[in-house]
């Protein structure tokens, strides 16, 4: 199989399917959820997950902006035109999808004022300039994440004054979430953070916590950040209930000696995190 149908696929199945960790969190959620409102919203779910999977539907509407994440080994071979062969998986992706055409038409202005409209071709919306990283080993991983505009909407990404004090810090994250987690509408959520020193390598940090993020197995602060979600009693689409976050996943990079650190919050709705890896 080539590089370009093994990205095709990749999306695809981003696009139509929970990884297992998130698919098992549902189904723990249905267990102790006790408002009735809310079982019957994770019921939906997991009934809209199982026939999107099957039929390679996407899980919503909103088919997402698609990220990449490239993670090339220090010994890896690199295979001709990497990033040309990823592009077009991605194109042929979003047209067998199909992904919803979002793509603005236009010069700058128009594109920001939306005067031109929209492309009917959902090939044309363009993913982001990729971020490419270095791994140990002989291997390149390929992460495809596909990010609606809903959380986009709820995200942060800000300094914060610590303190000396990491609870300083998570306590102004858990603010923000708080207020932005009713307004979000297509809960349960995973809360996604990234910590760094600028605001680029917050934001790269998210994304990363997204592709490796893993709700089977929860640090004691991304456990503590799901609890204190929880309490809020906001429930599945707001309707109330015990399950408003299925977990956290939290990526902190290297830090410089000052008294900000720089964080971002990103809100995976109930159709997300959609992501798939490949490994070359």
């Amino acid at each position: 199989m080539n590089l370009v149908k093994k990205v095709k696929n990749a999306l695809i199945k981003a696009s139509t399917s929970y990884t297992s960790d998130v698919r098992r969190a549902y189904e723990r959620a249905l267990k102790i959820e006790e408002d009735e409102n809310a079982a019957w919203v994770l019921k939906l779910i997991l009934e809209n997950e199982k026939i999107a999977k099957k039929e390679k539907k996407p899980l919503c509407d909103d088919t997402g902006i698609p990220h990449v994440i490239i993670e090339v080994g220090e010994k890896a071979f690199i295979p001709h035109n990497l990033l040309g062969q990823i592009k077009k998986g991605i194109k042929e992706g979003l047209k067998e999808l199909p992904g919803r055409p979002m793509a603005v038409r236009g010069d700058e202005i128009q594109r920001i004022e939306q005067s031109k409209g929209l492309y009917d071709d959902p090939s044309m919306v363009v993913p982001p300039s990729f971020l490419v990283d270095t791994i140990d080993g002989d291997s390149i991983k390929i992460h495809i994440l596909m990010l609606g505009g809903g959380p986009e909407i709820r995200a942060h990404t800000y300094r914060i004054f610590h303190h000396h004090d990491n609870r300083k810090l998570f306590e102004e994250v858990l603010t923000w979430m708080k207020t932005e987690i009713p307004l979000l509408g297509c809960t349960p959520c995973i809360p996604a953070i990234g910590i760094g020193r600028t605001h680029f390598e917050a934001t790269s940090l998210m994304l990363k916590a997204i592709a490796y993020g893993n709700l089977e197995m929860q640090s004691k602060i991304e456990e503590y950040l799901t609890e204190s979600i929880n309490s809020e009693g906001v429930g599945s689409l707001g309707l109330g209930g015990s399950v408003t976050a299925l977990g956290s996943f939290v990526k902190i990079g290297p830090q410089r000696a000052s008294g900000v650190r720089i964080v971002s919050m990103r809100l995976s709705c109930c159709a997300e995190p959609r992501r798939a890896s490949i490994i070359l």
